[in-house]
This record gives structure tokens, sequence and C-alpha cells, in this order.
């Protein structure tokens, strides 16, 4: 019997990570090849980024649709269940961006590159 401590634990099971809320992020607007998907999200890795989807398709947040043709075809959706994160990563990009304004204002080289943003974000 697996068992938390408190709910952040198993929120941070199925969310946590450096990339499955921007992989989340992504699939909000719609289906997303694999491809797509890698361009989207700069740094990840095409073996990671396999991992990744695969981790949140076990656990029920995207799907995955397999087109019998040649070449072969993938597509990622969200599912409805992991429609529900949406609030959870509205939550995280508003955070974000006052974060940064923060750092901003105490003299931080930093910036918010909102125009690279994909365009399906419409919690930015």
């Amino acid at each position: 019997m697996k068992q938390y401590r408190l709910g952040i634990e198993a929120t941070l099971e199925i969310l946590g990570g450096k990339w499955k809320s921007l992989i989340i992020c992504n699939l909000m607007s719609g289906e997303k090849r694999t491809s797509e998907l890698q361009r989207n999200i700069p740094g990840i890795s095409q073996k990671v980024l396999i991992q990744q989807l695969r981790e949140l398709e076990k656990d029920g947040m995207i799907g995955r649709q397999v087109y019998q043709q040649m070449p072969p075809k993938v597509e990622y959706y969200i599912t409805e269940y992991g429609i529900t994160a949406n609030e959870i990563i509205d939550v995280m990009c508003s955070w974000g961006r006052a974060n940064i304004r923060m750092r901003q204002q105490q003299g931080e080289a930093i910036v918010l590159l909102e125009n690279a943003a994909p365009e399906s974000a419409s919690y930015e």
C-alpha cells in the first residue's frame, strides 16, 4: 500500500520534475506529435521526452493516438483527468511570472521570453 504524508507528495509524483508540467502545458492546446513537443520544449532529449510521455500516460494524464499508416504517426493529447491539472499549471505560471518580476526589481539580469512560449499556453 502506497502512503503519503502530505497531499503534495501525490501531486509531485505525477507532475514533479523538470519536464512533465511543460509537456502538459503544451498539450493543453491540442494533440501534438513527439517532434512538435520536442521543438516546443528546448533542452529535452528525445529519450527523456519519451520516458516522461510514458509516465504521464501511465498516470492517466495524457493519451496516445497511434495512426496505422506509413510512416507511423503517433499523437499525444491531454485526457479529461489531465485537464484537471490546468488549475495547478496556471498557478505555477502566475507564480513564476511574479517571481521573475520580483527578481528583476532586485536587479537580477533575468527575462521571461513570453513570445517564445507555446502559443497554446492560454494561462500565460
